[in-house]
């Protein structure tokens, strides 16, 4: 019997987000295969044939694992948003909207951090790495755009590189912390955008600088053609 997860006759769209939110404690006791599927499937009532296939883990996909963690991920950025929308992060500095949206994630993820570390060790396998950067390009995008970023210039990328840097290395500290309320990530997710923040006015700085130093076309011109 389905529950509201799903409606009357779902696709294996549906069926594959309504499942992904449910994959990463089930892979904490299962790892990231085929039984987590089965028993993610079971929670809502879904034939665990058509649950494999909706992550193409039916035999003919090379990397079901990466397909099941890429929608986890992908679960974990669309509760991201409704936990905090645009409107939330409107009335907060730009340093308090980034550490806001990471800290959100990590709080997000906690409850099955184990799953996570399993994710964690298949994402960073050679073969991997290529998706989990996309992957993460993804995620440091969703935080940019609800932060309120709407460069479309080098700005653009520089952003999500550097923000994608500064989660994948607070998450490795999360990853293994054992402080209370996960203090020492907070503590290094606090340094990691200061930081930032450091770099993001020495560029702006350098930038203002540059502006302001005399054209020397300008200047050759005005030799060539001097005004009347």
């Amino acid at each position: 019997m389905m529950t509201n997860d799903l409606p009357g006759d779902p696709t294996l769209d549906e069926i594959r987000d309504a499942l992904a939110p449910r994959l990463a404690a089930n892979a904490a006791f299962d790892g990231w295969n085929m039984e987590a599927i089965d028993a993610a499937a079971f929670e809502i009532g879904v034939d665990t044939d058509v649950a494999r296939l909706a992550f193409k883990a039916d035999g003919i996909s090379r990397n079901p694992a990466m397909n099941m963690i890429d929608a986890w991920i992908a679960s974990v950025d669309d509760e991201m948003e409704r936990r905090l929308p645009a409107e939330t992060l409107a009335g907060m500095k730009i340093r308090a909207r980034i550490t806001a949206l990471i800290e959100t994630r990590l709080d997000i993820t906690a409850p099955d951090i184990e799953g996570q570390r399993r994710a964690a060790a298949i994402m960073a396998q050679p073969q991997n790495l290529a998706r989990t950067a996309k992957i993460g390009w993804r995620a440091a995008d969703k935080m940019w755009r609800l932060a309120g970023d709407t460069a479309t210039d080098f700005n653009h990328y520089t952003k999500r590189m550097t923000l994608s840097a500064v989660y994948s290395s607070t998450l490795a500290v999360f990853l293994q912390d054992e402080s209370e309320d996960y203090a020492e990530t907070k503590a290094f997710l606090g340094r990691r955008i200061e930081n930032v923040m450091q770099f993001e006015k020495a560029k702006a700085q350098a930038k203002a600088r540059r502006e302001n130093i005399p054209s020397l076309s300008r200047f050759i011109g005005r030799l060539r053609y001097p005004a009347r």
